[in-house]
């Protein structure tokens, strides 16, 4: 879903945006960078385009991967000059994942996450306990799921059980 596009021609915009959605996430590769939500701009202009993305973290260890691939992808699609710039504001939020890849996550077995909304502005409230969550599970559509451990195989994952169906499960946290 990339959210803006400087206009070149319309060929060149359709072509630019069509390689950029082939770029699939390094860590969840059932994801392409565009159902997350990571590419927030593309300028097109002749056989030169410009990507901005924001990674889901700011220590996001495959930003480098993510900006090599789309580079690799759009000069495939013809294109001469490939710049990919890192913009970390806004920060990238779960909401921008799309409703395709949320779907293509329950279908891999991971919950997606749920809906945060808009962000307050001002200071962030610290809590020192994790909220507690009514997360689905992927497999079985129960709602009475537990935490196993706050943190999973990746960054932006937690490990629940499902008492119903009794599999464990990745479920993807809300930022």
């Amino acid at each position: 879903m990339v959210t803006e596009t400087v206009r070149g021609s319309e060929a060149a915009d359709v072509r630019a945006r069509a390689a950029a959605a082939t770029v699939t996430d390094p860590e969840m590769p059932m994801l392409t960078l565009d159902d997350l939500g990571v590419i927030r701009r593309m300028d097109v202009e002749g056989d030169a385009v410009t990507v901005t993305i924001t990674p889901t973290y700011s220590g996001c260890p495959a930003l480098e991967i993510m900006s090599d691939d789309l580079r690799t992808a759009l000069a495939g699609a013809g294109f001469a000059r490939v710049e990919v710039r890192t913009a970390l504001a806004p920060p990238w939020s779960t909401d921008w994942i799309s409703d395709e890849g949320r779907r293509k996550l329950a279908e891999h077995g991971i919950a997606p996450p749920g809906r945060v909304g808009p962000r307050r502005s001002g200071p962030v409230p610290l809590t020192l306990t994790a909220p507690a969550q009514s997360v689905r599970c992927p497999r079985c559509g129960a709602s009475a799921t537990e935490e196993i451990s706050r943190f999973g195989p990746t960054a932006c994952t937690s490990l629940r059980r499902c008492p119903a169906c009794r599999e464990p499960f990745e479920h993807m946290k809300e930022l």
